[in-house]
């Protein structure tokens, strides 16, 4: 990014990061006010990183893919959410990872299988299995509910898209709704469907920034996933996506998430923002706001 270009995009960014305070609650926001300025808060500058809670959180006892757990992280650090958007047997779209209830419910079987208003009879499990008082919610809801606090990052499950699409135009949500994408056929579907839609975009390779090249995908309406790892290969792709103002982002949900204790993992997080990473998600955003912090301290 040029300096001309960083310094048009600053107050974008003040306007969209803020914590709003009261006497009962204290959040700190994304709060785009358009699609444009949500492509100018999501455009790549050098050192800084923004937080993404993968299925929401899995921390404080709270569960998945639950509008109390994303509101919690919320009250701890700026967050974008990644969530699992899948379809009910009476086509309501809901928030649920699996395709089977058994591992985040106290249900059984297929989602699929069930229609809204008996989903709304569970309830939701932690990561450790315990029943909360937490109930599955529509997508619908966690839109209404992320205006003016949060972006939304819809993953990629069994929902089709022109649903999708057409649920985000329902809300009017193109100022805080991204859809996660992993081909350009994929992009160009939403695209066409609207213009502003801001896409997070599987580039895993550098013939995947190729293909998503060559197809005429706007980069600048999108983040790019890299993958889980640290590695020698993301430096040739954080040159290609830095050059076209993209920030990238590394998931450590399958890798470092898993590693034994606080202080190895925090030593991962950090270790991917050195790598030049710019988003870093996690099942743990509210550790990762304090292991980034840290190192904030110890540098300066």
């Amino acid at each position: 990014m040029t300096f001309y270009r960083l310094r048009l995009a600053l107050p974008i960014i003040a306007a969209c990061i803020i914590s709003a305070c009261s006497p009962t609650r204290h959040l700190h926001v994304l709060n785009p006010a358009s699609p444009d300025e949500l492509h100018r808060l999501f455009e790549y500058q050098p050192h800084r990183m923004v937080i993404s809670g993968h299925r929401g959180t899995t921390e404080l006892g709270l569960p998945e893919n639950a509008i109390a757990s994303m509101h919690a992280v919320l009250q701890h650090t700026p967050a974008f959410f990644e969530i699992d958007p899948r379809l009910t047997k009476d086509s309501v779209v809901v928030l649920l990872h699996d395709a089977t209830l058994d591992r985040t419910t106290d249900g059984s079987g297929k989602v699929a299988d069930y229609t809204w208003a008996e989903l709304q009879k569970l309830r939701l499990r932690d990561r450790d299995g315990n029943l909360t008082e937490h109930r599955i919610p529509t997508l619908s809801e966690a839109i209404r509910w992320a205006k003016g606090k949060t972006v939304l990052n819809l993953d990629r499950k069994d929902v089709p898209m022109d649903m999708t699409a057409a649920l985000i135009r329902e809300h009017n949500a193109h100022a805080w709704v991204m859809v996660t994408v992993h081909s350009p056929e994929q992009a160009r579907f939403y695209l066409d469907q609207s213009p502003d839609q801001m896409l997070s975009a599987h580039i895993r390779s550098v013939e995947q920034f190729e293909a998503y090249r060559d197809a005429g995908i706007p980069f600048n309406r999108m983040i790019a996933y890299i993958g889980p790892h640290v590695k020698d290969e993301n430096q040739a792709l954080y040159r290609l996506l830095h050059e076209q103002g993209v920030m990238c982002m590394i998931s450590a949900a399958s890798s470092y998430d898993k590693l034994r204790t606080v202080a190895e993992r925090a030593a991962a997080y950090q270790a991917i923002q050195a790598d030049g990473a710019t988003i870093l998600e996690s099942d743990f955003p509210i550790e990762v706001s304090q292991a980034l912090s840290s190192t904030k301290r110890s540098t300066k």
